[in-house]
């Protein structure tokens, strides 16, 4: 099945890294001020949503879901909820990340909220790649200069690492010490990572 592509309005600068990892075929939702990205990736949206308070509504033929400026919800978030609504399995997330810290630490928590609904889900920006890990072993392929686990849920324990620089078994990140930043994949091998009881951010770094 296509993935859900949600596009943010936080700046991509490496284009063509970004298209490599999206096909035509798959379900392009733009968010709002995320619409400036859509003619230099080159790809027609599915569905737009926002209140476009930062980006005049387009008015184009397609499915537009115009959203109240005073709302819960950002703009990014219900269209992950409407991803999740009509059936996506995977999505993707771009141009979520950049200089509103307030949003970007948001748009991490919508990772966490694909997750409990059962969907596989990615974030991708120019430099990394970020996903939750959990129960099920993580492989890291060396194509990554650096990976970093970090705790954004109050709670991962039996933390393991495998081939990597710094290897830890049955270990513990907690929230208020955050040591598991900047670890290297050993040349050749593929890092493996798991946590035995909650969750972490994994962020692989190109």
């Amino acid at each position: 099945m296509k993935k859900c592509v949600i596009v943010g309005g936080a700046d991509i600068n490496n284009y063509e890294y970004i298209k490599t990892l999206i096909s035509k075929d798959d379900y392009i939702i733009y968010c709002d001020s995320g619409l400036k990205h859509m003619d230099k990736l080159g790809l027609k949206p599915s569905l737009i949503v926002g209140d476009f308070d930062s980006h005049d509504n387009p008015h184009m033929d397609v499915e537009t879901i115009v959203l109240p400026v005073v709302k819960d919800d950002t703009d990014t978030v219900y269209a992950a909820k409407e991803g999740v609504k009509r059936g996506f399995e995977d999505f993707v997330l771009i141009g979520v990340i950049g200089g509103r810290l307030d949003h970007s630490l948001a748009n991490v928590s919508i990772l966490l909220y694909l997750r409990a609904n059962g969907r596989r889900a990615q974030i991708i920006d120019d430099y990394s790649v970020m996903k939750i890990v959990g129960q099920k072993t993580e492989y890291i392929p060396d194509k990554y200069s650096y990976f970093s686990l970090v705790n954004i849920t109050g709670k991962a324990e039996g933390i393991t690492i495998k081939n990597a620089k710094y290897e830890i078994q049955n270990a513990v990140i907690t929230t208020d010490y955050q040591y598991g930043v900047s670890n290297e994949i050993t040349p050749g091998k593929v890092a493996e990572v798991s946590v035995s009881d909650g969750e972490l951010l994994l962020i692989m770094v190109r």
